[in-house]
């Protein structure tokens, strides 16, 4: 049966080693990559003891290979929630150790469903019923709607401050993606950091581009004033180091 499945090692095997290969091909596209990416290395090092395990003379029974995934579910699952919730940094970890986590909870069920009376089979069935629930949440939260403008700012900053301009996780591709409809604060300081980096760059196109945009959002008077001290010093220190 497909809900018996849920209690077998090939599958949970299976499961666990796809998770981690989606966390470690969709970090790429997170403004914070090595969030997913070190997530990503521990899954497979998590999955390679599990399988260690069974060439051992008493692999481990099934029961506590749940066991061991709840737990290492459950924590991977408050780190994405935290990062999906208060830094805002990524929003691939919590669904994904979400799945995790309601595959170790079903599991567990299934082993005890023959032991359980009726009322303890209606408070299993409730209780997926609420993980699952949670889990849809989390997968339109965080893979559908989830939205990391401030995190792209954030990670633009950081890589002008490193002098990476170009690139998937440069300077420019950053504040490219750093705005939002519902965050418009977040707009016309995207926008002066995209103008002040293509002026420094010598590309009077596209520098006029942003500084039109960010006329429309308000001008420089739109932004606070230690952003604007941040990115001038920044690109100040990119200019002397290209000289």
């Amino acid at each position: 049966m497909l809900i018996e499945s849920f209690a077998n090692k090939s599958v949970i095997y299976l499961i666990v080693f796809v998770i981690s290969l989606v966390l470690f091909f969709w970090s790429r596209h997170q403004p914070f990559p090595l969030i997913s990416k070190r997530l990503a290395y521990i899954s497979f090092g998590y999955l390679s003891l599990l399988l260690l395990s069974d060439t051992a003379p008493r692999p481990m029974e099934i029961d506590t290979i749940l066991l061991t995934l709840f737990l290492f579910s459950g924590l991977g699952l408050w780190l994405g929630m935290y990062h999906l919730l208060k830094t805002r940094r990524d929003v691939i970890v919590a669904p994904m150790f979400g799945f995790l986590f309601c595959l170790s909870i079903t599991g567990l069920i299934v082993l005890l469903w023959g032991q359980l009376d009726q009322l303890e089979h209606w408070v299993g069935f409730l209780t997926l019923g609420a993980l699952y629930s949670g889990q849809t949440w989390l997968v339109f939260r965080g893979l559908l709607i989830g939205r990391l403008p401030l995190a792209w700012s954030q990670a633009g900053y950081i890589a002008l401050s490193r002098g990476q301009l170009f690139g998937p996780h440069g300077a420019i591709n950053c504040f490219e993606r750093a705005w939002d409809a519902e965050e418009e604060h977040l707009n016309p300081m995207s926008y002066f950091a995209l103008e002040q980096i293509h002026r420094s760059l010598g590309n009077t196109n596209d520098s006029q581009k942003w500084s039109d945009l960010l006329e429309l959002s308000g001008g420089i008077h739109a932004i606070d004033d230690h952003w604007v001290k941040a990115i001038e010093s920044s690109i100040e220190n990119i200019t002397i180091d290209l000289r």
